[in-house]
């Protein structure tokens, strides 16, 4: 008698954010987290991007603001075991669920799991709110300028019909250090055989503009 075949190797893409406590580190640490998990190998690092707290009846300006990344992995084992992962990434850094889109310390969405569709009582694949999402989608163009969301299209075309509700911007540097820190050396760049950041800098040209693509 054989055993069930071993998993396929898919990429996933995983969005964080934070706006309670200490963002900056909360978003390194986890994403150290993510990068040692046994059957995850970190693939790509997305700049940081600010945003305003999205509640169920829209900006909360009144609220604290976020700061959001998204990371890919090569993932190796089932759908259900990242979900896991991850749920116990949030638990270790404080995430409370007590209230829909409530504020916390760490929020990880699976967005996608290469072009799997699954939609169970735990997991819905493609994420079903990625689609409008500036937040989600500006940083995963960052970082993979041909990505697909499977079943809805091209980022770079959903981004730019995206309402910006949410109105999420690049941090400056200059403003706040989040954005080189977070995604470059407090996660993972000066650790031999981990993979070089996403970056503005490193687009195409026409991709280059950051502020032309965020209004």
């Amino acid at each position: 008698m054989t055993g069930s075949a071993p998993a396929p190797e898919r990429t996933a893409v995983l969005a964080l954010g934070s706006n309670l406590g200490d963002r900056k580190g909360t978003l390194a640490a986890a994403v150290r987290a993510i990068a040692d998990l046994p059957e995850a190998t970190l693939t790509a690092i997305s700049p940081v991007y600010a945003s305003d707290a999205l509640k169920p009846d829209g900006v909360d300006l009144t609220a604290p603001g976020y700061l959001n990344l998204v990371v890919s992995v090569l993932w190796t084992g089932e759908p259900h075991a990242l979900l896991d992962a991850v749920n116990v990434i949030e638990t270790e850094h404080g995430r409370v669920r007590e209230e829909r889109w409530g504020d916390r310390t760490l929020d990880i969405d699976l967005i996608c799991l290469g072009d799997l569709r699954l939609d169970d009582d735990r997991l819905t694949l493609p994420h079903p709110r990625a689609a409008e999402r500036d937040f989600v989608l500006a940083p995963w163009l960052d970082i993979d300028p041909d990505a697909e969301l499977p079943g809805r299209g091209r980022v770079r075309e959903l981004l730019a019909v995206a309402a910006r509700t949410a109105r999420a911007h690049p941090v400056a540097a200059s403003t706040d250090p989040a954005h080189a820190e977070v995604a470059h050396t407090e996660t993972l760049h000066d650790t031999p055989g981990r993979p070089r950041p996403g970056t503005p800098e490193n687009l195409p040209d026409d991709q280059a503009g950051a502020e032309g693509r965020h209004p």
